[in-house]
């Protein structure tokens, strides 16, 4: 297979690739759409549970102090009845004094209920509103699941069709080579495969070495940028290349470990050879 062969299904990859990894990060999203309202629907639900201990409690309250009014009410009742037979100063004090008590304690028991009566009516309609709620949180949630399901049906089923279309793309490519490209399009946001423009990767912005770039330009092989990783292929730039080679005397090819090992190389010759010449001219 030609090198330029291989580069445009390189290219077609890239491009069904892309929308594969695309749709794929759609579906792991879809289900976080419903993070929100499921964390809605525990949280109401929670306070729920603690609404029902807080009515059976105030339900049972408000129960006792009824038996407590029902209670007063026939002490008061009953001594009033006895006011007409009593016959002494006395007994009347004492049974006025006995009125009097259940009188004071009967309103205050009506009070005390009033009180707990509004207390469990606000409780009671808050345990209504909680209960349309979390009813109408649960048919949403049920209903946006069952969408979930069908969108990531239909999108699984794009994805295999990909899938199918990149084994075509791919057929006779290295699967090394595909290995390493579609990890490079998960981390490079789509785009696998660039040109160099004279001396420089239009993926990173880095000038390559002329002898690298010079393997790049003869398309012999697949070859990956040192700097970004993406796949190479050459185009001519738009600058002269006199303009190019002053940008790479100016240091930028500095960062290669090979290059700059060579230069430590010569620059220690150069050392060794002025040493000498001072030690030779000190000998005479």
């Amino acid at each position: 297979m030609l090198m330029e062969e291989v580069f445009e299904r390189l290219r077609q990859f890239q491009d069904i690739l892309k929308e594969r990894v695309e749709i794929e990060r759609e579906i792991e999203n879809i289900p976080k759409s419903l993070v929100a309202q499921e964390e809605l629907l525990a949280r109401v639900k929670k306070g729920y549970a603690e609404k029902t201990e807080q009515l059976q409690a105030v339900t049972a309250r408000v129960a006792e102090l009824r038996n407590e009014l029902s209670e007063a009410e026939a002490s008061r009742e009953r001594a009033e009845k006895l006011m007409d037979t009593i016959s002494t100063q006395r007994e009347y004090e004492a049974l006025n004094k006995e009125i009097r008590d259940a009188t004071d304690k009967e309103h205050q028991v009506r009070k005390d209920l009033q009180k707990e009566e509004r207390a469990l009516a606000e409780i009671e309609e808050s345990f209504k509103r909680d209960e349309s709620m979390i009813q109408l949180q649960e048919s949403e949630i049920l209903e946006k699941k069952q969408k979930i399901s069908e969108e990531t049906a239909q999108k699984q089923t794009r994805v295999s069709e990909l899938r199918a279309s990149e084994k075509t793309a791919t057929e006779g490519i290295d699967t090394e080579i595909t290995f390493k490209f579609e990890r490079i399009i998960r981390s490079k946001q789509g785009l696998g495969i660039v040109p160099v423009r004279g001396y420089v990767c239009s993926g990173c912005s880095m000038i390559l070495p002329a002898q690298f770039v010079n393997e790049v330009r003869q398309g012999n092989r697949i070859i990956f940028c040192p700097y970004c990783s993406r796949v190479l292929h050459y185009q001519e730039a738009e600058e002269s290349e006199g303009d190019l080679i002053a940008d790479i005397e100016s240091g930028s090819l500095a960062d290669l470990d090979d290059f700059s090992d060579e230069a430590e190389d010569d620059s220690y010759d150069e050392d060794s050879e002025d040493s000498e010449k001072e030690m030779g001219e000190s000998d005479e």
